[in-house]
């Protein structure tokens, strides 16, 4: 049986820490080969061994949950676009509540995740804010001399219950299931240890530093998930669809395919499809970033997520709402956080072991100095209690995700979209790229340049053949012969699509009722035997044809490189890529012509797919023999034909045209736009992102560290220690801000 893939809601999730042991006792469930809490999107993420078991394991999951967070309800996500394909696509469906099809396209619960976070974050700034100001009036007569002790304790407790009331609760609960070392259990212990050695106003000051830190995290925290649901605000709310000559307005994914959907001045293109009527300039920044319209008319494909600005549109829609291009980049966006890096990994092991061998470290250091070494109870004690104060790993549990989640936040709204922050990690260490060339350097719009037909046939007969030949591919090579026949007022006769065969690699063969064709590469006409065929040599790509199994001609096509294509090489030379590449089908003159235009010098041309795949496996290999190439792989397509190679290199980038539903699905990483200026753009937010997630590793571990050895040492007291604990999470969580910008 196959591997399942099952995914969870964990709404309520606050504690970094809590989702960290979530994670680790999922991935110890039997059957289970992947388990990964997105703590940022509240999600868990795992992959079943057997189909038998999913039942079980969601049952399972779910006492997990609750075992360590009990607030926190687990509800498990469907494919909804996929689950509906029963509903009654006649209905007069509206799209609202009392739609059966509708409900599966309710409202996304981040919308009501984030009203419920403003709450618990309007309650947290109450609660500081009474706690501080009672705090600050027994600080102020303590010092000032005038007060007695009965009403400063008064004080001080009420701050410190009004502060720390909610997390004493909480490490109740967690100690009477059996669960220790989390930070509420942490703070418990050391405040209450100082309040039985009579430090009031330092068990108030650690709940007031604890909850301010507290209000710093989650308002970071809130800000990250908020800017997702900013950017799930492409998904169309619904579609007008033409039904004779009424529109009924239903939900988008009870829309077929065929369908005729009208879009309105205004309003969000919902399904994929092609325009039958009108004429509109359409917004495409929710899917490029960029603020530059485009202008749409008859024939041209439009994708969901745009904006209709001025004119009304028909369009054909080619797609199902489950495969249309703002679902599958709601899909991308929404799992990108589910793919962890190493550095992520290791941060979730280091935690674990972290603060159980702190806790342990204070024990000993409370216990063996006065009973062995005469030290005094009440001094190793108050040192202890530092100990259990600077253990608190939230610092590097919480900085380190929310790193890695603003970089790609931060890519998304350029029109990047990465879908992992494992690829974001490999894209910052990539010193190899590797192009496509056709639709990637250069623009990808064929016009036919020079025909030469063969001896006998004249250059109608083979432009009439060539363009039947072609009739039923989207290659932008046989665009252009179509349009080179339409310009000239031929009617090619159309073949059956049973008569109509492509050979990988090589071209087309058909069959009509007239002539059998043969359109391709100078290969092709070779291994069918048609008699001589020219070597000839041109910049442009060649296209040859064969009729009734006679050489017939052959057409030079022209393709025009991209004029931000130099400006991007040489911003990834700046960069440091030690190898920049071309990997093209097109013949050497053809390569090497657009190799020279861009400075690219290693160039392997005329390759088929299978030699495509070869080449990078080979240059995959040469890693571990080169000491100069020790970084990832990048290949760089279009996403239409070159799925193998995206998916083998150690990150496939597919760009341009906006990105096609089969480029979403092939590739790690999808630059939505034309402009291949977005890759060296997108590996900068890469390498920026690392370099603050290291910042945070480093100097976390640096200052903690230091302050364990300055309170065992007796150099600091319990202000110095929640100072910082806090101040290292609190610089550690703005640092990490810094990627999202």
């Amino acid at each position: 049986m196959q591997d399942t893939e099952l995914l969870f809601k964990l709404d309520g999730l606050g504690c970094a820490n809590c989702a960290a042991k979530i994670e680790k006792q999922v991935r110890a469930l039997p059957g289970i080969s992947v388990g990964e809490v997105n703590f940022m999107h509240q999600s868990l993420r795992v992959v079943v061994g057997r189909n038998s078991r999913q039942n079980s394991v969601a049952s399972e999951i779910e006492l997990i949950v609750h075992a360590i967070e009990p607030d926190v309800k687990v509800m498990q996500m469907t494919d909804t676009a996929r689950n509906n394909k029963e509903i009654d696509r006649e209905s007069n469906c509206e799209g609202g509540d009392g739609c059966e099809c509708g409900s599966a396209y309710a409202p996304d619960s981040l919308l009501a995740d984030s009203q419920k976070k403003d709450t618990q974050i309007l309650n947290l700034k109450i609660r500081l804010l009474a706690g501080t100001v009672i705090f600050a009036a027994a600080f102020i007569l303590e010092h000032g001399g005038a007060f007695s002790k009965g009403i400063l304790f008064s004080l001080y407790i009420t701050a410190y219950l009004i502060l720390g009331f909610p997390v004493l609760l909480k490490a109740a609960s967690n100690i009477s299931q059996g669960k220790v070392f989390d930070e509420h259990f942490l703070m418990a212990i050391a405040t209450i240890g100082a309040l039985l050695i009579s430090q009031w106003s330092e068990a108030a000051a650690v709940m007031l530093f604890y909850q301010l830190g507290e209000l710093f995290q989650m308002t970071a925290v809130h800000r990250s998930r908020r800017s997702i649901t900013e950017l799930l605000s492409i998904r169309p709310d619904y579609a007008n669809v033409q039904r004779g000559d009424a529109l009924v307005k239903v939900s988008p994914d009870c829309v077929s395919i065929g369908d005729l959907i009208v879009v309105k001045p205004g309003e969000k293109v919902p399904l994929d499809g092609i325009v039958r009527t009108g004429r509109s300039m359409v917004d495409t920044s929710a899917l490029t970033g960029e603020s530059v319209f485009a202008e749409v008319e008859p024939g041209n494909t439009i994708l969901s997520g745009c904006i209709n600005k001025d004119g009304v549109l028909t369009v054909e829609v080619t797609a199902s709402f489950g495969e249309s291009t703002v679902t599958k980049i709601i899909e991308m966006v929404t799992n990108a956080g589910s793919r962890k890096t190493q550095s992520e990994n290791l941060i979730t092991r280091f935690a674990g072991i972290y603060t159980p061998v702190v806790v342990a470290a204070a024990i000993l250091l409370a216990v063996i100095p006065p009973l062995f070494f005469g030290g005094v109870f009440a001094v190793w004690i108050y040192r202890a209690l530092s100990f259990l104060v600077i253990s608190c790993p939230c610092a590097l549990v919480i900085s380190v995700p929310l790193g890695y989640f603003g970089g790609i936040g931060a890519a998304s709204k350029r029109g990047i979209l990465i879908k992992g922050s494992n690829f974001l990690d490999s894209l910052a260490s990539a010193d190899s790229i590797i192009f496509d060339k056709t639709g990637t350097l250069t623009k990808g719009e064929f016009a036919v340049s020079h025909i030469t037909p063969a001896p006998g046939f004249q250059e109608l007969d083979l432009l009439g053949a060539a363009s039947a030949a072609e009739w039923y591919s989207d290659h932008p090579i046989a665009i252009s012969i179509r349009r080179a026949a339409q310009e000239r007022g031929i009617i090619p006769t159309v073949p059956n699509t049973e008569a109509y065969t492509e050979i990988a690699g090589r071209g087309v063969s058909v069959h009509t009722d007239e002539h059998d064709i043969l359109a391709g590469n100078r290969k092709l006409m070779i291994e069918s035997g048609v008699g001589e065929v020219p070597d000839a040599k041109t910049a442009g790509t060649l296209l040859f044809v064969a009729v009734d199994n006679r050489f017939a001609g052959y057409f030079e096509i022209a393709d025009e490189v991209k004029p931000e294509a130099s400006k991007a090489i040489a911003q990834l030379k700046e960069l440091h890529i030690g190898r920049i590449a071309l990997l093209t089908g097109d013949h050497a003159a053809a390569a090497g012509y657009v190799a020279d235009q861009l400075g690219i010098t290693d160039v392997y041309s005329g390759m088929l797919p299978a030699q495509k795949l070869d080449k990078v496996e080979e240059l995959l290999a040469q890693r571990f023999s080169d000491a100069a190439q020790k970084g990832s792989l990048v290949f760089v397509g279009d996403g239409i034909n070159d799925a193998p190679v995206l998916a083998r290199a150690d990150i496939g980038i597919a760009i341009g045209a906006m990105a096609s539903g089969a480029a979403i699905e092939a590739a790690d990483i999808v630059i939505m736009t034309d402009d291949l200026q977005a890759l060296p753009k997108a590996i900068r937010i890469a390498r920026k992102t690392k370099r603050i997630v290291m910042e945070n590793i480093f100097f976390a571990l640096f200052v903690k560290g230091l302050i364990l050895v300055l309170a065992a040492l007796g150099l600091t007291n319990l202000w110095f220690a929640i100072f910082a604990d806090v101040g290292v999470a609190v610089l550690a969580i703005l640092n990490s801000v810094r990627a999202g910008r």
